[in-house]
Order: C-alpha cells, then structure tokens, then sequence
C-alpha cells in the first residue's frame, strides 16, 4: 500500500501537478482552498482523488464564513483572497467544505494513525512548531501510534515515547525556503519526505491577474518565489508570522 500523504494545498493547482501518481490512497490534511488562484480545481482534484480528507482552518473560513486567525503578516492577504474564493466557488462546493471532518482514525504501517489539521486538542487553530515540546501533550491526548497533521507548512517527523508525529509539508505555499511542492510517502513500513519544483511562475501570473490590492498581490507573489512567509514586521511578531 502505497498512501501520498499532503497539506496545505492552498488553491495552488501548478503544484498539484508535480505531485507523484503512482499511489494506492491520496490523504489530504486539510487546506484545500484559500491564497492561491484555482480554488475550485484543487476541491476537485481532492474530490476525484483523496481517500481521507480533513478539513484545515481555511477552508472553514471559507465554507462557514469565518476569520481562520492567521497571525498578523497573513492577515491581509487571507482576508482579500477569502473574499475571491468565495465569489468563485460554488454553493455546492462550499457544502463540501461543511462537511469536511476534523479528524480522522485510520491506519499506517499496520498500526492506528490519528489525522487532523493542527493538534488533536484544536484541530483548526493551534499552531505548533516542530520543535515544540507541545507536542508531547498532544501526541498523548489521542490513542493512535501515528499523528498526522498539517498547518505549519513546514516538513517534520518526531518520535515521541515510541509515537510517531508526521507532516509533510505545504504543497502550495511551502516554506522551505524554495518554491516546491512538499509531501511525504508512505511505502510499507517507510515514510519518505519529498519536495519537487513546480511553475510557480505560472500560478504568480495567474495571481496578477487577479486585480488584487497592491500588498496583497506583492506579498502573495514573494511568499511563492521565496517560498518562506511574509516577514514580520518587527521581532517580537516572529513567532507568530508563520501561523498562515
């Protein structure tokens, strides 16, 4: 059993279509929608092809007209591109988005494995490092011998008193510090981590296009090309301008 494993999909369909194709099972971490031009094609492709789906801050925002609490450097733009995505996807589209689970039980490498966006305690909002030791209270408020989530968009995996913690990443807003599509792979008893270039120049033109505000077509453009987020605007905001 061969599951692609991603998060953080961001309405970015240039990075969907590096991704490999040569999987049994898609399971998707929430995110689908929000900051990125083509909504509606990337709730499509996880609709023809996940297996699990669960819902990530975003895309309650988007479905129950909600604030996603970003923290203040994505403010702006999450705000502007909610309200595009909004004005483009359809009703039906957006009661997917409704009934989108916040986690799911299932199996990895024989074992249980636990799926949410952020944290099992706040599966939309928290966000935690990879080097939080937050996650010690975490990984032992669920049963299962993996945890996996999304939301930092950066790629870790931890073990934690013979527990596993797993994210793969951001496929279309990335921020390792390279425009690449990130995402990880489980073959059997292995986990591969992966992150492969796409044509983020395509989906920044798409985003010129889109006749948004100044700041926020310029700060959606540097986030893609440099693949890192907006920086903040003094040093006491640091910990907080990773929280998209």
């Amino acid at each position: 059993m061969k599951i692609l494993i991603i998060s953080d999909l961001h309405g970015n369909a240039e990075a969907l279509s590096v991704l490999p194709q040569d999987y049994d099972q898609l399971w998707v971490l929430g995110d689908l929608v929000n900051y990125g031009p083509n909504p509606r094609e990337v709730i499509d492709f996880v609709r023809r092809r996940a297996t699990l789906v669960v819902s990530g801050n975003h895309d309650h925002a988007i479905a129950f007209d909600a604030d996603p609490r970003c923290s203040r450097p994505y403010r702006a733009m999450a705000a502007e591109m909610a309200q595009f995505t909004q004005s483009v996807i359809t009703e039906e589209e957006k009661q997917y988005l409704r009934q989108l689970p916040l986690c799911i039980t299932s199996k990895i490498n024989g074992s249980d494995c636990y799926l949410c966006h952020a944290t099992p305690t706040d599966p939309l909002f928290a966000y935690c490092p990879p080097e939080s030791v937050g996650w010690e209270k975490e990984i032992h408020s669920v049963s299962p011998g993996y945890l996996l989530v999304g939301h930092t968009h950066l790629q870790f995996q931890r073990e934690i008193d013979g527990r596993t913690i797993l994210n793969p990443g951001s496929v279309g807003q990335p921020k390792t510090g390279a425009p690449q599509a990130c995402f990880a792979v489980c073959s059997g008893a292995k986990v591969e981590f992966d992150a492969v270039p796409y044509p983020y120049e395509q989906t920044i033109e798409k985003i010129r296009g889109l006749g948004l505000t100044r700041g926020t077509e310029e700060g959606l453009v540097a986030t893609l090309k440099s693949g890192s987020p907006p920086q903040p605007a003094t040093a006491t905001e640091h910990g907080a301008a990773t929280r998209a």
